[in-house]
């Protein structure tokens, strides 16, 4: 919920900096209309606006005109200051029958601006201008802070809970265990418990040990584990699984050689504990 609020809160930023795209066309025709005042050309159309790609627009004209480069980059900066439409960009001016670039410069707030060819006047021909507009990051690490602290706090949270949870002691009931060797076994619990130890049990394994534990010394047979532990919930097993089963209690008590399950052979185990 946290990270989709981020993103949201991330989009709706940048959303609220995005220029209208109908602003962005009034503005750039009226470079293309004030260029060709400038020409003292006020009878030619500027011909619509094109959008070659996400950043990049091109405006151009009816007819053929002249001017001074000066006039151009002049007219492009006031235009883009008074409508705060982009602080960084670059102009290419083209020629249309070759489609080569005549006249570029770039504007860029922070790394400082080129413009080269100054002073140039253009013959009379056919041009296009081709403006590349620099996405400009909108989002203030303000409002990042602004979101990162309550989340920070949120963490913090749920991270003490789990803490606290881990460090809880399980809650036995003295009364009500068996005892095998230096452990309490606790079969409501599946747990087994010694002084400065605790081991926990899957059902299975509980039920298991619960049988042995009343049978120890004695063997146990396979039929009466598979019946017991499996077979009186409806599951059909094999002896194999009697074995995973042992194997495992075998490992979980490895570190006590007081344990000893002892394999009958064709008939079950033993528990032994010395």
């Amino acid at each position: 919920m946290i990270i989709a609020i981020l993103i949201s809160a991330v989009a709706f930023i940048n959303r609220k900096h995005e220029i209208p795209g109908s602003h962005l066309e009034v503005v750039l025709r009226d470079i293309g209309h004030q260029l060709l005042l400038s020409a003292k050309d006020s009878t030619s159309r500027v011909l619509p606006v094109k959008k070659l790609t996400e950043n990049t627009y091109r405006i151009s004209f009816q007819n053929n005109f002249s001017f001074i480069s000066d006039t151009l980059i002049n007219i492009v900066e006031r235009s883009f200051q008074k409508s705060a439409l982009a602080k960084d960009y670059i102009v290419n001016l083209r020629n249309c029958e070759q489609n080569e670039t005549v006249l570029a410069f770039e504007i860029n707030d922070k790394a400082g601006n080129l413009t080269p060819c100054r002073g140039r006047k253009l013959e009379v021909g056919c041009y296009v201008i081709e403006i590349d507009l620099s996405k400009e990051n909108k989002f203030s690490f303000f409002w990042l802070l602004l979101l990162i602290v309550p989340l920070g706090l949120v963490v913090f949270y749920v991270k003490d809970r789990f803490r606290k949870k881990e460090g809880k002691a399980p809650i036995f009931d003295n009364s009500d265990y068996i005892s095998l060797g230096n452990f309490r076994f606790y079969t409501a619990n599946n747990v087994l418990k010694a002084e400065h130890k605790t081991i926990s049990l899957s059902e299975k394994e509980t039920k298991a040990l619960k049988i042995f534990a009343e049978n120890i010394d004695q063997v146990v047979e396979r039929e009466k584990l598979m019946k017991e532990i499996w077979e009186d919930e409806g599951i059909v097993v094999i002896s194999r699984n009697v074995d995973v089963l042992v194997s495992k209690l075998r490992k979980k008590l490895s570190d006590d050689n007081s344990f000893k399950f002892i394999n009958i052979h064709g008939r079950g185990y033993k528990l032994v504990i010395e």
